[in-house]
């Protein structure tokens, strides 16, 4: 069970898949929306590290010491399937516990368009968070959840995100990623609490689940 308030975040993870192949796919929600937020941080320069793509940002946080909180920003290179190996392995080098780690990933019980803030549950069949829950031995971390909606008709889960977005897509789903990456950045300046009361506050306000 997660705590009613979380720890501050200490690392944001994008979730997705390497490779050309996959930059325009659904799946690969959470790596657009954590670009959108390096963007917005100014982030220059990424390394690579432990199996992933690493930048650190800092955000003020009155009740530390210096004033400022550094948070790390994460993009697994191990796939999808396997994005709790890397997350893991940096969580334990910087000493960062499941209630300071924030996942960004697709979802597709959420309607297209939407995004919503999460304490803490299960994967509900997603399995870059099945793999993170294994890792860690927890499912307490917080997640912003980029709604992408259900396949049409009977195309199978697996095509649908993986699926190359048309121009028109892409852009909506742009406009989404920067969305979440907005959500990620409340979690980070106000808590994960206040982050999922007001994103998912406003997104019941305009008629959406």
């Amino acid at each position: 069970m997660a705590a009613a308030q979380p720890a501050p975040i200490r690392l944001v993870a994008g979730l997705g898949n390497p490779g050309a192949e996959y930059a325009n796919t659904r799946h690969n929600a959470g790596f657009m929306s954590i670009d959108a937020l390096a963007q917005q941080a100014g982030v220059s320069y990424w390394k690579t590290q432990l199996g992933a793509e690493v930048a650190t940002i800092s955000i003020r946080d009155e009740n530390a010491d210096t004033g400022k909180r550094e948070v790390i920003l994460v993009k697994p290179q191990s796939y999808m399937n396997t994005s709790g190996g890397p997350i893991s392995k940096l969580c334990q080098l910087y000493k960062i516990s499941p209630l300071e780690l924030l996942v960004i990933h697709d979802e597709l019980d959420i309607p297209a368009g939407d995004v919503r803030v999460k304490v803490g549950g299960g994967h509900a069949g997603h399995n870059g968070l099945r793999s993170i829950i294994d890792r860690l031995g927890s499912r307490d971390f917080s997640r912003i959840r980029v709604g992408i909606g259900e396949p049409p008709g009977r195309m199978p889960v697996a095509d649908f995100v993986l699926k190359n977005l048309s121009p028109q897509e892409a852009a909506d789903f742009a406009i989404t990623c920067a969305n979440a990456a907005e959500a990620a950045a409340l979690a980070l300046t106000r808590g994960t609490i206040f982050a999922r009361d007001h994103v998912n506050g406003a997104s019941a306000q305009n008629g959406k689940h």
